[in-house]
């Protein structure tokens, strides 16, 4: 566990590196002004030192020229000090927020690269969460590193060395003791990792399954599963409670033992110095000066205990993003994948097998030919992999064996983003975007014109409905669509297929959730939508497939029949046939 640890954190600082090399200017920019700034600062309480050392031994009106002079260098070293501190603050945020959008922008990248199957075993919530973790991780760490890390290591080196040049075990004495100090608070840190990142995987599953009941509000009031969920929830929060509870005692604990340490340093600091000064060793100003340089590095220091936990904690918050990071994608173009050029339509699957995770075959020795602008049903008992084929076909999972072939080019051999361009699909449930009403239907053909898109919204029999809006097509649907009904969504779905006009189809029970009338209306636009293409229709209703050109029934993964709508009903006891009777037969009889 530690190790995985261990590596999580390297590579989460392998991709922050990366990134901060590309504005590597401003990173060193801000490295030369820190050092400069934090030297200012370690620089200043030596002129005070002479200043009460002057002010010991004279009170002459002549030495105010001495006193004068002093305080004007202070003054310059503090108007140094502070342009050091403007510039390294405006340098950092150029560079910090250039680094996390540019974290944003790769996080979102890689993560829609990863396949149908990983997105279902994810909640939504979570992987939000965990990109957000993940940029912000960054912030801290970098605030950590310019605010605190460096300018307290550059002060503490700093404030030895000016000590140890008073005297040397004053210097000896503070720099073991720094060691000592750092020493704990890393073991301390590394110890408290593991309990850092249980805290966050905790976190996460809170955020997953607060957006799981929120998804599923309306399935919690209609099955009455609120008492329920909120004991469930309940449950997951005080497990989350518990750690947080745990860490942060954790943290009051050392915290009350590196207080200790410090009293101990400065009364011992102090009762030595103290000896030094009645044998005249020291004066009163090294009294001020070592009082001041405690007073530094006590705050620096008790900061980099925090720091150090900081840092940790942030590392374990972005860990859950880098493991999607390092997570490769199941589904991959191969190098210098060809472009999928389609002239005609044909769609061949040989000799396919599909199964999931290994475990469950779906599709066995596969062999299905679909001619060039064929319309193919392809009908069957649920669970009889119907819905996978459109699935491999759209190559949303690899096969197990065979191959598909459109026009004689192997889909895997081809870009997916081509493969895509290429295939319009329907489904059961199209989900649309939280935007207006005229971009969801314009997504299926970027550059197209508002005619276009109304054109389109015409064709899929929802102008109508559209215009009754108070805003139109300029209405926002939502999140997921859910302002509008079903069936609105379903067309609104289609004229975004009508719109992209891609020369292949598919429909998976693209009018199962539709009304009678709502379906009538889809099915004319169906009539334009098909003309010239190849499609294949998925469904259970067999009443809305009957004027395919050929109907494939499928069960088990394998083809049991083939013909047209009236070739099957006269297959006696054929399996077409006994669906045809379970669904329309039954109702009549």
């Amino acid at each position: 566990m530690i190790e995985s640890n261990n590596n999580l954190t390297k590579q989460t600082f392998a991709y922050y590196f990366k990134h901060v090399l590309k504005y590597r200017v401003s990173f060193f920019i801000i490295l030369i002004f820190i050092v400069l700034a934090s030297a200012a600062r370690v620089l200043i309480p030596v002129y005070y030192k002479k200043f009460f050392d002057l002010l010991t031994k004279t009170g002459e009106i002549a030495a105010m020229s001495q006193f004068s002079k002093i305080l004007l260098i202070i003054l310059a070293i503090d108007l140094f000090a502070w342009v050091c501190w403007r510039v390294l603050s405006f340098t950092a945020s150029h560079f910090q927020t250039h680094v996390m959008s540019d974290l944003f922008n790769s996080s979102f990248a890689y993560l829609h690269k990863h396949s149908v199957s990983f997105f279902n075993n994810n909640f939504t919530g979570s992987l939000v969460k965990k990109v957000n973790r993940f940029v912000y991780s960054f912030a801290s760490i970098m605030d950590v590193f310019v605010w605190s890390l460096i300018p307290s290591l550059i002060n503490v080196a700093l404030i030895v060395y000016v000590l140890s040049q008073r005297n040397i075990w004053v210097g000896m004495a503070v720099f073991l003791w720094v060691i000592l100090f750092c020493t704990i608070n890393f073991v301390f840190s590394r110890y408290k990792l593991k309990y850092d990142v249980k805290r966050s995987e905790l976190d996460s599953k809170v955020s997953g399954a607060l957006a799981d009941t929120i998804t599923n509000q309306l399935n919690i009031k209609l099955f009455n599963g609120y008492s329920r969920e909120n004991n469930a929830f309940r449950k997951i929060t005080g497990r989350l409670q518990a750690m947080r509870n745990f860490t942060w005692n954790l943290t009051n604990y050392f915290d009350a033992v590196q207080t200790l340490m410090m009293i101990g340093l400065e009364i011992g600091l102090m009762f030595y110095a103290l000896k030094l000064w009645r044998e005249g060793l020291v004066t009163i100003g090294d009294f001020v000066l070592i009082q001041t340089y405690l007073i530094n590095m006590f705050d620096r220091l008790w900061d980099f205990g925090r720091i150090i936990r900081y840092y940790y904690e942030a590392m374990a918050d972005a860990q859950e993003m880098t493991e999607i990071l390092e997570k490769p994608h199941e589904i991959v173009d191969i190098p210098k994948a060809k472009q999928l050029k389609v002239s005609e339509g044909k769609i061949e699957f040989v000799d396919v097998d599909f199964s999931y995770n290994q475990t469950r075959q779906i599709i066995k020795k596969l062999n299905l030919v679909i001619q060039p602008k064929e319309k193919v049903a392809i009908v069957g008992p649920s669970g009889g992999g119907k819905s996978t084929i459109a699935s491999i076909l759209l190559r949303q999972h690899d096969l197990t064996d065979g191959r598909i072939i459109i026009d004689g080019q192997n889909i895997s051999q081809v870009s997916q983003e081509s493969l895509w361009s290429n295939i319009g699909l329907v489904n059961q449930d199209p989900i649309l975007f939280h935007r207006s009403l005229s971009e969801n239907i314009s997504y299926g053909l970027w550059d197209s014109s508002q005619e276009q898109v109304v054109k389109a919204a015409k064709m899929a029999h929802c102008h109508d409905f559209i215009k009754g809006f108070t805003q139109g097509y300029d209405t926002f649907v939502g999140e997921r669509g859910m302002r509008l009904s079903g069936g609105e969504r379903q067309r609104v779905a289609m004229a975004r297929a009508i719109i992209k006009n891609a020369p292949i189809l598919v429909l998976d029970e693209a009018t199962s959730s539709l009304d009678s009338e709502s379906e009538e209306l889809i099915q004319k636009a169906l009539i334009n939508l098909m003309k010239n293409k190849t499609v294949i229709v998925i469904a259970h209703r067999l009443s809305t497939i009957m004027k395919m050109d050929r109907i494939v029934v499928v069960d088990q993964g394998q083809i049991v029949e083939q013909g047209s709508h009236t070739e099957l009903l006269k297959k006696q006891d054929g399996f077409y046939q006994r669906l045809w009777s379970k669904q329309v037969g039954g109702f009549i009889s």
